[in-house]
């Protein structure tokens, strides 16, 4: 039997669902509004007359993205950083999660410690960037070339990969695990890394999704580092810098390249700011680079508060 809700329970109710509903929309609007703006015509996005639904229903903005070949490399070069980027952040946050898991490890609460220290202190943006340069003449001398000249895609995925919030959420994951699971396949003559593998990674599978979700959104959405480490290698810039500088040049920020140049300009000489609206395109340009990650959320969702929980609190 239903126990009947008193009147301070149903009136609180009511504001959490209330304050629920409003925070859900304020979330969703942008995205409404992007999406309504991609399709209206070029009067309305330019004098704001876009609100809600589309005005003037067209598709011109996304005639335009599919012509531009620019774009799309843009577009192969974030599915480049995203999934391989997202690979080397696991493996080396699943490898060192399952070591400071281990009470056994010498030194364990030291290399804690150090790993909290730093969500606690940063080194601010120049110690940073001085260290990715550093990492890049690294790189550049293994490859025999000049800084300049290394394909700095890679620079992205190795070095900017350290994320102390999802080791430790890992690490609490792996210490969750029942030792007495970890003692029978032992006993059965299980390797490190077979323990690794078989017992602690399918028994964390929650957490691991978890993480690989933050680190895949991370690396798709990159932008400040990407656009400060390569400014000149535009054939590898990520599709979010690739919207910044189609923005900056539409807007008048920056010189449009000069024909001939080794980048093929964004803003044709066909472009017909009558029929067609920058903004227009800019949105569809958003939609088209959100699609991924909607089409993948839904799978990793179901995951998302379980491994969050598992990983997030230590018993």
């Amino acid at each position: 039997m239903k126990r009947k809700l008193e009147i301070s329970e149903l009136i609180f109710k009511i504001i959490s669902y209330v304050l629920l509903i409003v925070f859900a929309l304020m979330c969703v609007y942008p995205f409404i509004y992007a999406l309504s703006s991609s399709f209206s015509s070029a009067d309305a996005v330019n004098t704001g007359s876009v609100i809600l639904w589309p005005v003037g229903v067209q598709a011109e903005a996304y005639r335009y993205v599919f012509t531009q070949n620019v774009f799309w490399i843009s577009y192969a070069n974030t599915l480049f950083l995203a999934v391989f980027g997202t690979i080397w952040c696991m493996f080396y946050t699943i490898l060192g999660a399952y070591a400071l898991s281990k009470k056994r490890l010498m030194g364990r609460h030291a290399f804690n410690f150090f790993l909290v220290f730093t969500m606690w202190f940063s080194a601010g943006i120049i110690p940073q960037y001085r260290n990715y340069i550093t990492t890049g003449d690294v790189l550049a001398g293994i490859a025999g070339a000049s800084f300049e000249n290394i394909d700095q895609k890679w620079l992205i995925i190795l070095a900017m990969g350290m994320n102390a919030t999802n080791v430790i959420l890992l690490r609490n994951a792996f210490e969750g695990v029942p030792s007495e699971i970890e003692e029978a396949a032992r006993i059965d003559g299980a390797t490190e890394l077979q323990v690794l593998t078989k017992v602690y990674i399918p028994m964390s599978k929650a957490t691991i999704a978890t993480v690989a979700l933050f680190f895949g959104i991370s690396r798709w959405n990159g932008y400040f580092w990407a656009m400060k480490m390569m400014p000149n290698q535009r054939y590898s810039w990520p599709v979010q810098v690739f919207i910044r500088d189609f923005i900056d040049q539409t807007s008048g920020l920056v010189k449009i390249p000069a024909e001939g140049s080794d980048w093929e300009s964004v803003i044709p000489s066909g472009f017909d700011s009558s029929k067609l609206s920058a903004l227009s395109v800019v949105y569809a340009m958003v939609i088209c680079a959100v699609i991924p990650i909607l089409c993948i959320y839904p799978f990793i969702q179901k995951y998302f508060a379980k491994g969050v929980n598992m990983g997030g609190v230590k018993e």
